[in-house]
């Protein structure tokens, strides 16, 4: 499918659990509500109080989570795309929640809240998600994304379907942008089985990406590609292997999440080029007190063989234009120390490096990435661990502005 999918889905609105990087441009609207939030937190009065289903009988804030799983609410997330790589422009998400039976009866009978520290990772809701956006540049794309669970959690399923048209730039061998074309129909299909009762996962993905890219007629191909086609078909098999420790799969305070993936593309499995990739990423939040969290990530990508350029792996941070630093590998690290001001509002800054390299540049010669910036978030459905907030970011030449829906690393 190749990494542009994830840079499609990041601007769906979309966020499904587990790796997967969905919603993160704002809009006035979305400022307009956080000020509404505001507003409704810190009332305390019987008006507030009497719309039960906006306001959590725990502390009388403003929380939408028995409309999400009572009424079978709808958690919209609108957003003003500010992405360098696909233009300005506007999308809209909408996930709906269920919550898995036994998760359900426990939480009716008193037992340990999502987010809470125990010592067994809370069940994650069930999560579907639609979205579509659109911008300037004529830069379009479409998705469904269903995240389930079964068995108390032993089993865990991902599934997403996207359409996408995208105007993006490479910027190859001499780091200069080259505009093309983007366009295809990708899905993912996984499923992880839980080993014993520990916390480790390990499944089957599928990828499959139909693509069509075209650069600019009359003009030569960029450097650093080689054997060009237009029409490809990636499809890549592979086996993942999970470890989750979270408290919370949305903005966790402490545990860990790790991934590991190693994907072949092959005829055999409806791939028109073969090569190899293999990709490792892990998180940590660490509880420094009752009200400090640090969080530490490192991501990274290889690849063999005869790899699609806009497949290649790629730094992906908050205010880095998403597949400017390309190539056969990349290494990424980032850091983010967070507030917990009360408990529901939070602040954040944080601050990452990265480098592609291995087919343009060996890694001493590659141009390092950088994206620091701050952000905040407000705990919008207690109940479901679910916050939702603002992170704004500068990187080599630009700054950027991101809707969250719970943590950036996905």
């Amino acid at each position: 499918m190749g990494r542009h999918l994830r840079a499609a889905r990041a601007h769906s609105g979309v966020r499904p659990p587990a790796g997967s990087r969905f919603g993160r441009r704002p809009c006035a609207s979305v400022v307009a509500a956080f000020v509404l939030l505001a507003a409704l937190s810190a009332l305390n009065g019987p008006a507030s109080r009497a719309a039960s289903r906006f306001t959590d009988p725990q502390d009388g804030a403003f929380d939408l989570s028995d409309l999400l799983l009572d009424h079978s609410g709808v958690l919209p997330v609108p957003t003003l795309i500010t992405e360098p790589a696909v233009g300005y422009g506007l999308g809209l998400g909408l996930l709906y929640f269920s919550m898995p039976k036994k998760r359900a009866a426990d939480d009716a009978s008193g037992a340990t809240a999502t987010g809470a520290a125990d010592s067994a990772t809370p069940t994650p809701p069930n999560i579907t998600g639609v979205g579509g956006f659109a911008t300037g540049t004529h830069s379009w794309g479409a998705g469904l994304v269903h995240f389930h669970t079964w068995d108390d959690d032993r089993i865990r399923y991902l599934g997403v379907v996207g359409k996408v048209g995208l105007h993006l730039n490479y910027y190859g061998l001499l780091n200069q942008p080259r505009a093309y074309q983007l366009d295809g129909l990708a899905v993912v299909q996984q499923v992880l089985f839980r080993i014993g009762n520990s916390r480790w996962y390990v499944g089957p993905r599928y990828t499959y990406f139909d693509a069509q890219t075209r650069f600019a007629f009359a003009t030569p191909l960029p450097s650093g590609i080689g054997d060009f086609q237009r029409d490809q078909r990636v499809a890549k098999g592979g086996v993942v292997v999970d470890y989750d420790s979270r408290d919370n799969i949305f903005y966790p305070t402490r545990g860990i999440y790790a991934e590991f993936e190693g994907d072949l593309a092959r005829g055999g499995l409806g791939s028109s080029t073969n090569f190899q990739e293999q990709t490792a990423r892990g998180y940590q939040w660490i509880p420094l007190s009752s009200t400090w969290v640090l969080g530490l990530r490192a991501d990274t990508g290889f690849s063999q063989g005869n790899i699609p350029f806009f497949a290649q792996p790629y730094v992906s941070l908050r205010g880095v234009s998403d597949a400017k630093f390309q190539d056969s590998n990349q290494l990424t690290g980032e850091i983010e120390l967070r507030w917990n001001v009360t408990p529901r509002w939070s602040v954040l800054g944080f601050g990452g490096v990265g480098k592609a390299y291995g087919h343009l540049h060996s890694f001493s010669d590659a141009p390092t990435a950088f994206g620091y910036g701050t952000g905040f978030r407000y705990l919008i459905a207690r109940k479901l661990g679910v916050t939702m907030g603002i992170d704004v970011a500068h990187g080599p030449g630009q700054n950027a502005f991101y809707v969250q829906v719970g943590s950036a690393w996905r």
